[in-house]
């Protein structure tokens, strides 16, 4: 069953020749699946391969034009799939730009840091960048009804939005699944980033961000708890950042010195990969931890809308010294958007200070009762 995926729909804006699309996201968030989908919809010849076969990292990462042309031959389109996994893979996609003519090159990757560290300087000007995430509400509500997508909240709520798990509804595979993720892709792939050795700290550290959602995190309390230097404990936060297993937030502030912005907060992409780590499936009539998956899916969808329907915004969360706060704040085309997220409905006012600081600021209350309306 394919779900159609929503960046499908920008595809045709950024593919342009003499240029080169580069798609990021998680590993089986569906990147491969939407080349496979782009594939077909080229009017033109292409050649599709995958970085992580021997011969094609033998041609693509040699640095001779002509080796180069003879792998492309008379396709117009090159599309790489792990394209990571090539040495010198930017350097190579510039050589084939600007000597191959009317070439259009797209490739993605699992890992920002090595894709964008070998593509970012030699790309410069030349390049297109889209994200790829599990699937967003706003793609299922092309095979849902309004009816579905409520009775299964609570599965996504548990088990997170990776396209199998949404696809496979038994409860027993997706805990395997998704297992199966956190312990063969999640690691090995940031154990690969930039000699990181110590894959239990690096277990430890995101089972530590899973009971910390919505709360500000101090680099310095994390490393205290994983005998590690404040230092080593942002190194590790941003190399997760990079292979798109968690994101974080800033406080916000413009005028009030009693704003605070000293600590970020992090959320997970997916509400299942948190809850893998934790190893806690249950039901939400048995947990304890409803605002924290309920905060960490509202504010992820939100991400998600925005990199889709490409509206870019500033994302932020608010709170004073005196412990008034806002979960997310967002800044976009110089307005501000506050929302406060809640499980249950109940009357919730803008903070005072926030009203008279920002006076044109819209504020909004999410719950289970509204949340489609902010989220598709």
């Amino acid at each position: 069953m394919y779900i159609p995926q929503y960046q499908l729909k920008n595809v045709s804006k950024y593919l342009k020749p003499q240029k080169a699309l580069i798609i990021y996201g998680p590993r089986r968030c569906g990147k491969t699946t939407l080349l496979k989908e782009i594939s077909k919809s080229l009017k033109t010849s292409y050649l599709f391969v995958d970085g992580e076969d021997i011969g094609v990292k033998n041609y693509l990462s040699s640095q001779s034009i002509e080796k180069l042309k003879s792998f492309i031959g008379k396709n117009k389109t090159l599309i790489i799939d792990e394209a990571q996994k090539i040495k010198n893979i930017g350097l190579n996609i510039k050589l084939m730009l600007d000597n191959i003519e009317d070439i259009k090159v797209i490739a993605s990757g699992s890992s920002s840091f090595d894709l964008a560290r070998d593509i970012g300087e030699p790309l410069t000007g030349r390049k297109f960048t889209l994200k790829l995430f599990p699937l967003a509400q706003i793609e299922l509500e092309n095979v849902q009804t309004k009816a579905q997508t409520t009775a299964l909240l609570e599965d996504r709520l548990i088990f997170g939005s990776y396209p199998e798990v949404v696809i496979n509804k038994d409860h027993r595979a997706n805990k395997d699944y998704l297992r199966e993720i956190v312990n063969s892709y999640l690691y090995k792939d940031i154990l690969e980033l930039d000699g990181v050795k110590h894959s239990e700290k690096l277990s430890r550290l995101l089972q530590l961000l899973a009971f910390q959602i919505g709360k500000e995190v101090s680099y310095t309390e994390l490393g205290s708890n994983l005998s590690m230097s404040k230092n080593t404990a942002e190194r590790y936060l941003d190399l997760l950042e990079k292979s798109f297993v968690i994101f974080k937030l800033s406080g916000f502030s413009r005028n009030l010195r009693k704003e605070l912005v000293k600590n970020p907060r992090y959320y997970f992409y997916d509400n299942g990969i948190r809850n893998a780590l934790i190893n806690n499936y249950n039901p939400l009539s048995m947990r304890d931890d409803i605002g924290m998956l309920w905060e960490n899916y509202i504010v992820v969808e939100m991400i998600k809308k925005q990199e889709y329907k490409r509206t870019f915004s500033n994302n932020y969360f608010w709170r004073t010294y005196d412990k008034k706060e806002i979960d997310l704040i967002e800044e976009r085309k110089g307005n501000l958007y506050g929302y406060e997220i809640k499980w249950r409905a109940e009357k919730v006012k803008a903070p005072k200070e926030w009203l008279q600081t920002y006076k044109n600021a819209k504020f909004d209350v999410i719950t289970k009762n509204n949340y489609l309306d902010f989220i598709i």
